[in-house]
Formats: structure tokens, sequence, C-alpha cells
């Protein structure tokens, strides 16, 4: 099966007072409307995560974001945005939310997408997650019961990568809660037209 090349990716800078953050520019798609909606997306959630840390009032404030390249091949690219920002109090917070494409589709995929039509995805991720707490002895706040619809996730390493947010499941100590999920244990559900279908894909 002949895949797309990988995208090109540059870091870009936005400098103000109080605020450095870098985004990616992906460009060196065959298709131009992939690109533009790759890049439109990107800059609309570093936007989103920039304005949900609130104001920047305090003297002592600062913001800064960065990025992390997850995948970007197969035709498929996921990556992550952070922002850390201080505006008071004891500690400061960061935020991460991640963006999984598929090139060939030129769109952005949301979890439920990755797999077929009323395939019980949440119960089956839910499981192998409370198997991994378990067996890694991660402490929850709460005990757990179930993901989000739309848990937060990316792609990496044949692997889905579904984590929460500080606070959602862990102490804040313990950081962000990441729980891999090879696409072999997901290979009956997997939408295989969407991101996860390639990764199921021997080279």
């Amino acid at each position: 099966m002949a895949f797309m090349l990988p995208a090109i990716v540059q870091a870009v800078k936005i400098e103000r007072p109080k605020t450095e953050i870098w985004y990616p520019s992906v460009t060196g798609f065959q298709n131009a409307q992939a690109g533009r909606a790759v890049r439109h997306a990107i800059r609309e959630e570093v936007q989103a995560l920039a304005a949900s840390q609130g104001s920047l009032a305090d003297p002592r404030s600062e913001m800064i974001g960065w990025f992390e390249t997850k995948t970007n091949e197969k035709g498929v690219f996921s990556l992550s945005l952070f922002n850390y920002a201080y505006t008071g109090g004891a500690h400061g917070l960061t935020l991460q939310k991640s963006l999984t494409f598929s090139l060939a589709a030129r769109r952005r995929y949301g979890l439920a997408e990755l797999f077929k039509p009323g395939s019980p995805y949440i119960a089956v991720i839910s499981e192998l997650i409370q198997a991994q707490i378990a067996r890694r002895d991660v402490p929850v706040l709460e005990p757990f019961k179930s993901i989000r619809a739309d848990q937060d996730f990316y792609v990496a390493d044949r692997s889905l990568i579904v984590y929460f947010q500080l606070y959602e499941l862990t102490p804040y100590v313990y950081g962000f809660p990441y729980f891999p999920i090879s696409v072999y244990d997901l290979q009956q559900i997997v939408n295989e037209d969407g991101p996860l279908g390639p990764m199921l894909v021997n080279d």
C-alpha cells in the first residue's frame, strides 16, 4: 500500500509581553485543501488554549506554549499542543490538546470517528485503561469508571494514546496520565478508513 509522504513541520513563534508560544506550521501536502485545513485547525486550538488560561494581569504571570509531533507517517498526522500559564496562586497550570488528521480524508478525526459506527469503543477502551490503572498502580482521585466519549488522545507508535488532563483523573503531582493502547488490541472495532487503519498495515 502506498502512503503519502510525511508533512513538513516548521516551528513558528508568537511573542508578546509575558507570552511565548511555539506552534507548528505544517506544509508539503500533496493536496492544498488538506494543508489549509490542518493549519487552520492548529491555529484555532493554539488560540483556544491561550484564551482558556485566563488573564495575565498579575505582574508575575507568564505563558509558554510548545508542541510535540506524535505521528507523521502513512498519511496520518497527530500532534499535541501544550500551554503553560502562571496567573497567580500556588502554581501554574499546563493544558494539553491533541489533534489527529487523516491526510487522505483531508480532515481531523475525533475519538469516536476512529472506530466503526456503533462499536462499543468507550467500553473497550475503558476496560483496557482500568486494567492499566490496576497493573501500574496509578493513583486516581476517585475510582475510574469510564472515559468520556470525546476523551483526549493522539496516535503514536502503532498505538492509540488516551490521556487525561491535570486533576481529571490523578493528583496534580502525577502530571498527565497517559494510557497507550496497541492498535492490535482495538483491531476488531477500528474504522479502517480513519487514522488508525494505516497503523494496522505492516510496512
